[in-house]
């Protein structure tokens, strides 16, 4: 079964919780208000396999995505705070004690991106962006090894992101559903790459070889959009 032959299944195109598949990172023009609604994939659930499997994905997409999703919409009703805020000033607003937005919002941003970030089809970063990778990091093979290193410590579940911090990349790490734009993070920048290892997002192929996930995620990388996300920061 394909994705979209899934979804209509599941009722959500009849619905109407489908937008198109749009990149909110960065442009003004497109940054949603509650209520918010999925994000299009630009490809099927089976389009990155070996690499990730479409079990993993159909998953990955129409459960923990969804919830997320549905359970920020509830607790912006519970907390009319961030009503009329689009998804990006919430980000950068939320207090961390605001548990359920913080949480929330950041799992509907975080997938957000990292949909657009993956890709089926073999891509190379910009002269523009491996240019700045190798004078930051020496190297592509340097950058990913401290990438690696980012998402093999993050302890329990979190993500690993390529940032743009002051005209500069820097590789970080955040806990849970948190985002380097948040105010209260440790780690600070605008994501232009990021890695979800939270369990959900590989024990399916990977069972408990994160190493091996990690790895792997370099086949599927849409180094087309990072390059234009970087374009837009540096």
């Amino acid at each position: 079964m394909d994705k979209r032959t899934f979804i209509k299944d599941m009722g959500m195109i009849g619905a109407g919780v489908l937008v198109s598949g749009k990149s909110f990172a960065f442009k003004r023009d497109y940054l949603p208000v509650a209520p918010f609604k999925p994000d299009t994939l630009a490809y099927d659930f089976n389009a990155l396999e070996p690499t990730i499997d479409a079990e993993t994905m159909r998953i990955h997409y129409t459960k923990h995505y969804q919830a997320y999703i549905d359970n920020l919409n509830k607790a912006i009703v519970a907390n009319t705070t961030y009503a009329n805020q689009d998804i990006l000033s919430i980000l950068k607003n939320v207090k961390a004690s605001d548990t359920a937005v913080r949480n929330n919002a950041g799992g509907y941003y975080n997938h957000s991106l990292f949909w657009k970030w993956l890709s089926s089809k073999p891509t190379s970063p910009s002269s523009k962006l491996q240019s700045a990778i190798t004078k930051q990091f020496g190297s592509m093979d340097n950058f990913k090894k401290e990438f690696g290193k980012a998402a093999t410590g993050v302890f329990g579940s979190g993500w690993a992101w390529l940032v743009v911090d002051n005209q500069q990349l820097k590789v970080v790490s955040t806990p849970n559903q948190d985002n380097p734009l948040m105010s209260f993070t440790e780690a600070k920048g605008t994501p232009i790459l990021g890695l979800d290892v939270w369990e959900h997002a590989y024990y399916l192929k990977h069972q408990n070889k994160r190493p091996e996930y990690i790895e792997a995620f370099w086949n599927v990388v849409n180094w087309d959009q990072v390059s234009k996300d970087y374009a837009q920061l540096a």
